[in-house]
């Protein structure tokens, strides 16, 4: 009798630890799913986690300017394109042999897992565009098997991309910020903005799980 009573005790612990998993990871999941999404309103990167309408029209001040830029397919691409809808973006060019081919392989998971959407855009800006014209961003493109309409391959004014990068993506974080367009640009950076051009995140563009997460996030914002 007393073997059986031990066997019925440990089979009581075994389920109750079982349970106890169970409750645990639901948990952990659902507080995962409840994490509010950040917003970065400096170069510094500081994660500012506000929920309430009312603050964060008064505290986030910061929005990507307005631009224009010829895409891959010489077509006129300004912040129209991006009104009212997510978009990603990042900085690469076509004759970098180091981290670019790395970060567009990995940005190309971001553009699969969304290739028919068409409030997601993807905009990777050139920083060679005096090299990256229309028809070169064109064949990189199709080199790299991309498929996603509303991934926009830009080229223009060099002073006016870097600005751009540095000043509202806050492409190279507070190290690039005071930068002028005479110095090089080049990062790993991803930059994720909402709706309201708001910068929510920003991803290392080398690491694929990286972009596990970014692809995560993407679907939070469209849950927003």
């Amino acid at each position: 009798m007393v073997y059986w009573a031990l066997k019925i005790v440990k089979m009581f612990r075994i389920v109750f630890l079982l349970l106890s998993s169970v409750l645990f990871f639901s948990c952990q999941e659902k507080k995962s799913d409840d994490i509010v999404m950040p917003y970065y309103n400096e170069p510094d990167f500081n994660p500012l986690f506000i929920t309430s309408k009312d603050q964060i029209t008064q505290k986030i001040t910061h929005t990507i300017d307005s631009f224009s830029f010829l895409n891959q397919d010489s077509s006129v691409i300004t912040q129209a394109v991006v009104e009212n809808k997510i978009h990603v973006a990042n900085f690469i060019f076509t004759t970098c042999g180091s981290i670019c081919p790395i970060i567009t392989s990995n940005f190309k998971m971001v553009g699969d897992a969304f290739q028919n959407d068409t409030n997601l855009v993807m905009l990777s800006y050139s920083v060679t565009p005096w090299i990256d014209k229309p028809y070169v961003l064109k064949k990189y493109k199709q080199k790299n098997g991309i498929q996603k309409s509303n991934w926009h391959f830009l080229t223009g004014d060099r002073s006016q991309i870097y600005q751009l990068a540095r000043k509202s993506y806050f492409a190279e974080e507070d190290i690039g910020f005071s930068k002028d367009s005479s110095q090089f640009l080049h990062t790993e950076h991803i930059l994720l903005v909402d709706k309201s051009k708001r910068i929510r995140g920003v991803y290392n563009g080398t690491l694929a799980l990286e972009m596990q997460h970014l692809i995560e996030d993407i679907r939070k914002l469209k849950a927003e």
